[in-house]
């Protein structure tokens, strides 16, 4: 695709094909922008921006060969310019703040109305961040909260497949003791009475993925 001068240039990263074709019709149809690539997975994005070269990179959390979050890292590790907005439908506080870590300039919900994602879209290409009011909200509603540790996370998440304490040290090479100390202290992080409700709440912040 041939750009038009002047235009900001975007790539829209999504497996879905209907999604993409929204997102492009919302795009194409502000007066100073152009969808100029279309990617649906990671690899496909790091090749299309190799390519085409966009001023703004739209990428989905959810794609098939990695996460939204890791093409972000990978795609900054490639080209350290790239802006790169997370366009998703998961309003989770975790993968807010993954994302926000990972370098991504904003973070908007595809539920929001054309004109925000046009404004972000804007001040990203202004070199500014844009975090819409829901979002922050979100954010600032887990502030100063301790997060789980990468063993935590990952005793939830065998938790969350079913396993059993002994299933689970097994997997881990621990031992029963060291997986209940963990499930307890995941739970008194979350607030949780009990294991079930624990996966429930990391589920809901964005800590597992289901």
């Amino acid at each position: 695709m041939k750009a038009m001068p002047d235009r900001i240039r975007v790539m829209s990263v999504d497996d879905h094909p209907l999604v993409r074709e929204g997102i492009v019709a919302v795009i194409n149809g502000q007066p100073d922008m152009e969808v100029v690539a279309q990617a649906s997975s990671g690899q496909e994005a790091l090749e299309c921006f190799h390519k085409h070269t966009p001023d703004i990179t739209l990428m989905d959390l959810r794609l098939p060969d990695m996460s939204g979050i890791d093409a972000t890292i990978a795609l900054r590790a490639h080209f350290p310019e790239a802006r790169i907005i997370i366009l998703t439908t998961f309003d989770a506080g975790a993968e807010i703040e993954r994302a926000l870590s990972a370098g991504a300039r904003a973070y908007i919900l595809k539920s929001s109305p054309p004109q925000e994602i046009a404004q972000g879209i804007r001040r990203v290409h202004e070199g500014k961040k844009h975090i819409p009011a829901e979002i922050a909200a979100n954010l600032a509603e887990h502030v100063g909260e301790e997060s789980l540790t990468e063993r935590e996370t990952e005793v939830l998440r065998l938790v969350m497949a079913g396993n059993r304490n002994r299933d689970i040290a097994a997997a881990l090479f621990i031992s029963e003791e060291t997986v209940k100390a963990h499930v307890k202290h995941a739970m008194e992080k979350l607030g949780a009475s009990d294991r079930t409700q624990a996966v429930t709440i990391a589920a809901k912040r964005g800590i597992l993925q289901i």
